[in-house]
C-alpha cells in the first residue's frame, strides 16, 4: 500500500489522505461505487458513513436485489450513468449499437501507481518526483456493452488537492457512441451549500456570483467552442458560513480550453450532485472496439480556512505543478503594446519614435500588435497568410526587431492562429479549411472563419508559416489570440456519424499546435488572449504562463475583473497594463497612479501612445517602471490575499505575502467618494503574530498581531478613483 492510499478489504473501503484532506469510498451492494466522504483529514473510518437503508417511492432498484431499501437514485455515487435507475444528472451516457444507452457500470479492480501519469494529448497537472503524489485508478465495467471506465485519482502529499479524470475503453466486440462522459462526480449528502461562480461578458470577465443552491439542476456552461467570457469552467461550494478568511471551501476547476459544463442537482432528499467535464451539448464520440477517450482533468481543491485558503490551494498548484514554461520563476518584461497607440495604422517608421520612447522611459519590451502580416489595414482581411506586410516593413521585419533589440528592448509579436479571412491567400488556395457547414454560408464573426485545427493539414500550414518567423530567434515574446466563438460545427475531414466529434477533436488540435510550437520555441514568453480574458483557463496556462485578463483596461472595471479571477488563477497568470485616458471602452479618467497600482497587481505594462504623454507622466511612468521592478518578484511570486470586496463599502483592497512572511505589499483602491465619508479599517491577513513590521514609508512599526487584529484607519479619499499601497518589512 501507498501511504497516500489505503485499501481496506474487510470494509472495501478506500482512503486517499495526507495531512490537510480524506478522500473516502466504498464499494457498495452489488458493486456499486459509493462516495463517503471529501473534507479535513481524518485519521481512521468506523462506517459509519455507509449509506442508511430506507425505501424511497419512486426510486428504483437494481435487478435481483431483495432489498427494497437500496436504491442507485438515492445512493451517493463516485460515478454514475444513464439506464441504470438512477435519475439524476448522469456522469455517462453511452450508446451502444442496438440503440440503448442503458449501462450499468459495477467494481472490477483497482491498481495503485507512485506519482502522476500524463493524460495523453491533454493539458494535466504534473509531478517532479514520484514520492510528490499518489494515484488510485478504479476501473469500472458495463457487463453488457463491456465498455470499461478507469476512473483516476491523484492526491498530492502536500497540497489540499485532488485530480481527478476517466479513461473510456471499449472491450466489446462493437462501435458505442459517447454521448456524455464527464470527467468528475460528486455526490454530497443533504447540507446546506451555496455555489460561488464566475460568469460574465467580453470586457467584464469573471464577475463573482454567490447563490444558493435550490431543489433542481443548474448549470454552469459554455457551448461557444470556448471556455468563453462569458462563464469559467470553475465553481466552489461553500457554506453560507465562509467568507474570505474562515468556513469551508470546496473548489472544482476543469482543465480544459473548450465547450464545458458543471453540474449541479439538488435532488429529493436534500443531497447536491456535482457532474462536471465537456458539455454534452455539440458532443458526441466513436469508439470502435479496442479503442479509447481521455477526459480532460479536474482540480478539486478544499479549504478550511476560506476562499483565500482555496485560492492559494489553486495559486501555488498552478504555478508549480501546471505551468511548464521556463518564464514561470523568471521576473516578466514591463512591456509596451502598440494596439492602443496606432491601431492598424502604423508603418517602421510610426513605430520607431515609440520604441525611442519606450528605451527612454526604461521599459524592457516592445510588443508588436495586429496589423504587420498580409495586406492588413482593418480587421476584413489576411487572417491566415502569417508573412510580413512589405508595405509595412519595406526591409523586412528583421530590419525592425534588429532596431527595437539594438535599443535594449525584447521584442513581441501578436498572432491569431486559429482564424482566416476570407480576403486571403490561405483561403483561396485551401477554402476547405474552414470549419463550415457544407451548402451554407459560414456565419462571420468580426468578418473572420475559425479553422479546423482538428485536421493535421490545417496545423502543419500554421506551423510552417509561424515557425518560419519565430526560428529567425528576433521574437521574444507572442501573443496569441482568438477573437471569435464557434458558430458552424463541421469538419469536410470526417464523416456524417462523426461530426459531433469536431469540438473537442478541434481542442485536441489546439493542444497539438501549442505543445510543438511551445517545445521547439521554450525561449519565447507566450501569452495567451482571447478578446481580452475569453480563454482564459487551466488547459491555456499549461503552455502560456500568462493570459491577457480583459480588453477592458480601464482600472475601475479592473478591479472587479481581476479580483474573480484571482479566484482561482494567480496574479503570475494575469496580464494588466496602463492605458490611456478617458479609457477608449468607458470614456472614464483616472489618475496614472491609480491605473499604475491596478496594473501593478499583476504582470505590469502599459497599453497608450508613449510619444504623447507629457512631461509629468513621462516622470510618473519611470517611477512606476522603478516601483515595479522592486515589487514584481513580490506579486508574481507571493500569496494572494483578497482583503475586501470592490462592491463593498469598504472598497477593494488585496495583498501580497512572501512566502517567509517577511514581507508585505498591499494597496487599497476607492471609487466614489462621499461627503460625510464613513471611516473604514483595513485589517491585513498573512503575517506572523510573533514579528515586528516596519511601515516602508513612515519607518512605523507595527506588531503583525496588530496589523492582522487592529488594522489601520483607511484614507479619506479627496475626489475619486483613488489608491494607496502599502509595504511592510519584517525586522
Amino acid at each position: 500500500m501507498n501511504d497516500l492510499i489505503e485499501f481496506d478489504e474487510t470494509q472495501g473501503l478506500f482512503h486517499l489522505h495526507n495531512q490537510q484532506i480524506s478522500y473516502l469510498m466504498a464499494i457498495e451492494d452489488f458493486g456499486l461505487l459509493s462516495h463517503l466522504y471529501f473534507g479535513p483529514a481524518v485519521a481512521q473510518y468506523h462506517g459509519q458513513r455507509r449509506y442508511p437503508r430506507r425505501d424511497r417511492g419512486f426510486s428504483g432498484n437494481l435487478p435481483g436485489a431483495e432489498d427494497r431499501r437500496f436504491s442507485p437514485d438515492t445512493l451517493p455515487q463516485e460515478f454514475s450513468s444513464s439506464g441504470a435507475g438512477d435519475y439524476r444528472i448522469p456522469a455517462a451516457e453511452i450508446y451502444q449499437a442496438n440503440g440503448s444507452k442503458a449501462t450499468d457500470f459495477v467494481y472490477q479492480g483497482y491498481q495503485i501507481l507512485a506519482g502522476k501519469p500524463q493524460l495523453p494529448g491533454l493539458p494535466a497537472t504534473f509531478v517532479q518526483d514520484q514520492a510528490e503524489a499518489a494515484t488510485l485508478v478504479i476501473t469500472l465495467v458495463d457487463s453488457v456493452s463491456q465498455v470499461a471506465l478507469d476512473l483516476s485519482y491523484t492526491i498530492y502529499r502536500q497540497r489540499p488537492i485532488i485530480t481527478r479524470a476517466v479513461l473510456v475503453r471499449n472491450q466489446g466486440q462493437t462501435p458505442v457512441r459517447l454521448n456524455k462522459i464527464a470527467s468528475v462526480q460528486l455526490d454530497f449528502p443533504a447540507t446546506d451549500l451555496e455555489v460561488i461562480s464566475l460568469p460574465g461578458a467580453h470586457v467584464r470577465e469573471r464577475q463573482v456570483q454567490r447563490e444558493k443552491i435550490g431543489y433542481g439542476v443548474k448549470s454552469f456552461a459554455s457551448r461557444r467552442g470556448a471556455t468563453s467570457h462569458q462563464m469559467s469552467n470553475f465553481i466552489s461550494l461553500v457554506t453560507p458560513a465562509t467568507t474570505e478568511n474562515q468556513g469551508a471551501a470546496y473548489g472544482i476547476e476543469l482543465v480544459y480550453s473548450g465547450n464545458h459544463a458543471l453540474e449541479l442537482e439538488k435532488d429529493q432528499l436534500g443531497q447536491l450532485r456535482l457532474v462536471a467535464g465537456i458539455n454534452q451539448a455539440d458532443f458526441s464520440w466513436q469508439l470502435a472496439p479496442a479503442e479509447q477517450f481521455q477526459t480532460p482533468e479536474v482540480i478539486l481543491a478544499y479549504s478550511d480556512q476560506g476562499l483565500n485558503g482555496l485560492s492559494q490551494a489553486y495559486h501555488h498548484l498552478l504555478k508549480e505543478r501546471l505551468v511548464r514554461s521556463s518564464w514561470q520563476n523568471r521576473p516578466r518584461p514591463i512591456l509596451v503594446n502598440n494596439w492602443e497607440a496606432t491601431y492598424f495604422d502604423f508603418d517602421e517608421a510610426k513605430l520607431r519614435p515609440i520604441v525611442d520612447q519606450a528605451a527612454e522611459l526604461g521599459l524592457e519590451m516592445f510588443v508588436l500588435d495586429d496589423g504587420w502580416f498580409g495586406h492588413r489595414d482593418n480587421d476584413r482581411s489576411s487572417l491566415g497568410d502569417w508573412v510580413v506586410d512589405q508595405r509595412k516593413f519595406p526591409q523586412g521585419l528583421t530590419h525592425f526587431t534588429n532596431y527595437v533589440h539594438q535599443k535594449g528592448l525584447k521584442f513581441g509579436l501578436w498572432f491569431e492562429p486559429e482564424m482566416i479571412s476570407r480576403d486571403s491567400a490561405l483561403y483561396r488556395a485551401h477554402p476547405d479549411y474552414l470549419l463550415a457547414a457544407p451548402d451554407r454560408q459560414p456565419a462571420p464573426s468580426r468578418d473572420q472563419f475559425v479553422l479546423d485545427l482538428g485536421r493535421a493539414d490545417v496545423r502543419e500550414n500554421i506551423y510552417q508559416q509561424m515557425a518560419a518567423i519565430l526560428a529567425t530567434g528576433q521574437i521574444d515574446y507572442v501573443k496569441w489570440d482568438m477573437n471569435r466563438h464557434f458558430a458552424d460545427l463541421f469538419s469536410s475531414a470526417l464523416p456524417a456519424d462523426r461530426q459531433g466529434e469536431v469540438s473537442h477533436r478541434y481542442m485536441l488540435g489546439l493542444y497539438a499546435l501549442l505543445e510543438r510550437l511551445t517545445q521547439n520555441f521554450p525561449q519565447i514568453l507566450w501569452e495567451g488572449c482571447s478578446g481580452g480574458g475569453g480563454r482564459f483557463d487551466a488547459g491555456m496556462a499549461y503552455y502560456m504562463p500568462q493570459i491577457w485578463t480583459s480588453d477592458n483596461t480601464d482600472a475601475v472595471a479592473r478591479l472587479a475583473i481581476q479580483w474573480g479571477t484571482s479566484l482561482v488563477y494567480p496574479p503570475s497568470m494575469m496580464t494588466a497594463h496602463v492605458s490611456a485616458v478617458p479609457n477608449h471602452q468607458t470614456g472614464r479618467t483616472t489618475s496614472m497612479a491609480l491605473r499604475g497600482d491596478v496594473a501593478m497587481s499583476g504582470m505590469f505594462g502599459y497599453e497608450l501612445d508613449l510619444t504623447k504623454l507629457t512631461p509629468t507622466e513621462k516622470q510618473v511612468v519611470k517611477a512606476q517602471i522603478a516601483t515595479n521592478q522592486q515589487y514584481r518578484a513580490l506579486v508574481q511570486q507571493g500569496d494572494f490575499y483578497r482583503l475586501s470586496a470592490p462592491e463593498t463599502l469598504a472598497g477593494c483592497a488585496w495583498a501580497f505575502v512572501a512566502a517567509d512572511r517577511s514581507e508585505m505589499l498591499a494597496f487599497a483602491f476607492s471609487e466614489l467618494s462621499q461627503a460625510q465619508p464613513v471611516f473604514q479599517l483595513i485589517k491585513f491577513v498573512g503575517l506572523d503574530p510573533q514579528r515586528q513590521y516596519q511601515d516602508q514609508a513612515t519607518q512605523q512599526v507595527y506588531g503583525g498581531d496588530e496589523l492582522m487584529n487592529l488594522g489601520l484607519y483607511r484614507p479619506v479619499a479627496s475626489g475619486d478613483f483613488q489608491s494607496w499601497r502599502y509595504h511592510f518589512r519584517a525586522l
